[in-house]
């Protein structure tokens, strides 16, 4: 029986977020997610998709013509075909990026994938399903992100890169929540503490400021 996955979207577009921002990528949106963060931008992909099977994800991102891909949600990783559909596109040759919410076990993934791994803030009313573990499995080809609303994220998420070290093991990311947190108030935090992560803002709602999901 083929291997099948609950998609939500697929899309080209200009990655907005991460070390990649600015380039293309074609965006693959599994649905389902095992969090309901409180300012998830993303709700639409906890329910809505349709099923396709993997030879058919294959086929649609190929039409794209662009060999950087991002599986994203909603949560992939709670699709037990996730890591198949990973591994087939890194067979491909594709530079291929899994976003994942830090809940869920990282090392089923082909670790050909970057791995950007989304750990929760005390406001995302989800950071008790954190699963540190993942952090010893990270390399430098990964990323870790901290999404922020307010100075008690910012302290919560600086207290974690310092217990687990994590800037001595990849690129961490400090974003903004859209409408909490200014950039230039997470910035002027970053640099009072002289803290080595990378100030992250979400670029592709800058380009298209209307569009509330892909295609």
């Amino acid at each position: 029986m083929a291997l099948t996955l609950k998609v939500n979207e697929i899309f080209l577009s200009i990655q907005g977020e991460g070390t990649r921002a600015g380039l293309p990528c074609v965006l693959v949106r599994l649905a389902g997610c095992n969090l309901h963060c409180a300012w998830c931008d993303t709700r639409y992909a906890w329910d809505q998709g349709r099923r396709l099977c993997l030879d058919e994800i294959m086929a649609e991102v190929a039409r794209l013509h662009c060999t950087r891909v991002e599986v994203t949600g909603g949560e992939p990783l709670i699709q037990p075909a996730a890591p198949e559909l990973i591994r087939r596109l890194c067979n491909k040759g594709c530079e291929v990026l899994l976003e994942t919410n830090g809940s869920l076990d990282i090392s089923v993934v082909d670790p050909r994938a970057a791995r950007i791994v989304d750990f929760k803030c005390p406001s995302s009313q989800e950071a008790d399903a954190n699963r540190w573990q993942n952090v010893q499995g990270l390399t430098c080809c990964d990323e870790v992100k901290f999404v922020m609303a307010d100075r008690a994220d910012f302290e919560f998420a600086r207290d974690a890169i310092s217990r687990h070290r994590l800037a001595d093991k990849c690129t961490v990311i400090f974003s903004p929540v859209a409408g909490r947190l200014g950039a230039r108030e997470l910035a002027e935090w970053i640099l009072a503490e002289k803290l080595d992560v990378r100030l992250g803002v979400q670029l592709h709602k800058m380009i298209w400021p209307s569009r509330d999901r892909g295609v």
